[in-house]
């Protein structure tokens, strides 16, 4: 067991990927714990210095800010008063002298003064009741994981990443087909059907992190991943255009799962020098998968129906389901440590054992950090609205050209259905040229700026391309907009969209990581904020695509959308030169 008393025992993984034997029995394995503490201590202001707190893996610790440790610290004295009632009780009615056990006390309540919670937690902190690894080489340590494993996980999660992006998009060529079907002229119903997807994208993430932190990453996994290929067969059997626009909602928000823990999952595993291309394959799904999806939709669609778009999808996401059932291991170390402290609670009868990892936060506090502080971070730092207001243009751009391409192209140049598909590849191909450009540009520039001006790897030396994509952005939409206006050669406005394409990634890129460097502790936050925004800006702007390019034709329209870019692109120098201004003169505390 994990108390402090008895002989320690070799470990052997059970079934569930659990250690069985204790895991602190002498003054050693005690002495080795505060060890541990202290490294983890170390890595956690190292990470927090350089700026990288998302890569703190679930496996070494937890950072709160100021009141989410005071109500851990509450709730763990709270916690070790109902043990000890528990364990005295238990005692008990083991000896049968009931009446000699003193009452236990009740939890801490709200009259306890300061020094009396910090001497409970002090005794907590210092007992040797917690349950941890067994040792830095414990199999039940994801970190520690044979090889083949980890690929295992870092597959399926990676393949569940393609599919999700992939549904977002495969479906806009056979868009009018379905209306066809269902006897509907509106340009914003056919532009809706296509972008509510991504309305699914904005609220499932609130409700999906938090979830992960309280079951673990594969209970919710598998859940989200049979929810979304249920939703894929509903719209697959949607009798009616308003029922289909409800489960592609529904789809979304339960298919944003591997987007918002793919990367946490990855990070259980695999240690941060290892990382990289983990995380590279991770990232290549929701980069290619809209991309992909209108190519393979067109031939589909023509060939079989809009509908069999739906059951490819379902096939797919329902193989990847089974797949995950079988073949994933839980990865989140809280969960796996809890599992272990409820077992061996069990075998034991000693109520006080507790996981080194367990935070004492409720259910509730895990909802509220999740939720709530994506929201005041909007209203209390002006560079986290300006950079979520810029990036909603950009991406509600993004899949205005995903609904409206279709129409575009089969209207002027007279495509079939599955040539308008391919007419997405310069998207396609824009995408990978910006990565491309940002992956050999930001790092390098990052080191250059460090070494030269001596203040360290600052957030804002991320922000260097951001200007080169926003200027590209306009430039594209004006070559993709003019030149199909006046039906020069269809290649002409395809290589238009490879220019949008390399300005959409710039900017995304750099201002994604851009939040991260610059909000450390509450990076993960920063970024759902953005998602949200975002989201819904995808979602709702190209319900006004196709209506504007009816009133204002293909080249006036996008003309439209290329003067917004360039009445906004004093956003993106002004986050370049004022970003650390803004960033330190409106600093976030108590979130």
């Amino acid at each position: 067991m994990a108390a402090a008393h008895g002989k320690q025992q070799k470990p052997h993984a059970d079934p569930d990927g659990i250690a069985d034997g204790p895991t602190a029995s002498s003054d050693k394995s005690f002495d080795e714990t505060i060890r541990l503490e202290t490294d983890r201590d170390k890595k956690i202001e190292a990470a927090y210095a350089e700026g990288h707190d998302a890569d703190i893996p679930s496996s070494i610790g937890y950072i709160l800010d100021e009141q989410g440790e005071l109500k851990r610290q509450r709730s763990i004295a709270d916690q070790r008063s109902l043990a000890l009632a528990r364990t005295r009780s238990h005692a008990s009615h083991k000896t049968g002298h009931a009446g000699d056990v003193e009452k236990a006390e009740g939890p801490l309540d709200g009259t306890d003064d300061a020094k009396e919670v910090q001497a409970a937690i002090a005794a907590v902190e210092a007992d040797r009741d917690l349950v941890w690894w067994d040792s830095d080489d414990d199999p039940a340590n994801p970190y520690n994981w044979p090889t083949w494993r980890k690929a295992t996980n870092c597959t399926l999660i990676s393949m569940l990443t393609f599919v999700v992006p992939l549904a977002s998009s495969i479906f806009a060529p056979g868009v009018p087909q379905l209306m066809q079907d269902f006897g509907s002229d509106s340009s914003e119903l056919a532009a809706f059907v296509v972008s509510v997807y991504i309305l699914g994208f904005a609220f499932g993430p609130l409700f999906i992190a938090p979830m992960s932190e309280i079951y673990g990453r594969n209970p919710v996994y598998h859940v989200c991943n049979i929810c979304f290929t249920v939703f894929l067969i509903a719209c697959a059997l949607a009798p009616t255009l308003n029922a289909l626009i409800a489960f592609r909602f529904l789809s979304g928000m339960f298919g944003s799962c591997p987007l918002t823990n793919g990367g946490g999952s990855i990070a259980d595993m695999i240690r941060q020098e290892k990382r990289a291309a983990a995380m590279a394959a991770f990232s290549i799904g929701p980069l290619l998968g809209p991309i992909i999806g209108p190519v393979a939709g067109g031939f589909l669609a023509a060939a079989k129906g809009w509908r069999w778009v739906f059951w490819v999808l379902v096939i797919i996401a329902g193989f990847a389901t089974i797949l995950m059932l079988v073949c994933m291991r839980e990865t989140y170390a809280p969960v796996i440590l809890e599992r272990k402290t409820n077992r061996l609670r069990k075998e034991t009868g000693n109520e006080m054992l507790r996981s080194k990892l367990d935070v004492g936060l409720s259910p509730s506090d895990y909802f509220k950090r999740g939720i709530i502080r994506p929201f005041k971070m909007l209203l209390l730092s002006p560079v986290v609205t300006v950079v979520a207001l810029y990036m909603a243009v950009v991406y509600g751009y993004l899949y205005l050209m995903f609904t409206s391409m279709t129409e575009v192209f089969e209207g002027y140049y007279g495509f079939s259905t599955q040539d308008a598909g391919l007419a997405y590849l310069g998207l396609g191909v824009g995408s990978m040229s910006g990565l491309v450009i940002f992956s050999l540009t930001s790092d390098r520039h990052l080191k250059k700026m460090s070494a030269k001006e001596g203040a360290g790897m600052k957030p804002e030396y991320r922000l260097q391309p951001l200007p080169i994509g926003a200027i590209l952005l306009p430039i594209g939409l004006f070559i993709y907009g003019w030149t199909a206006e006046y039906r020069v050669h269809w290649i002409v406005p395809i290589l238009g969209t490879t220019v949008i394409g390399i300005g959409n990634l710039i900017i995304f890129l750099a201002l994604q990581m851009y939040l991260v460097d610059a909000f450390t502790l509450y990076a993960a936050s920063a970024l759902a904020a953005n998602t949200v925004i975002r989201s819904i800006a995808g979602g709702i702007l190209p319900l006004a695509g196709l209506q504007m390019y009816a009133a204002l034709g293909v080249g006036w329209g996008n003309s439209l959308l290329a003067f917004i870019a360039v009445a906004l692109l004093p956003v993106p120098f002004l986050v370049v030169k004022k970003g650390e201004w803004l960033r330190t003169k409106f600093p976030l505390k108590n979130l």
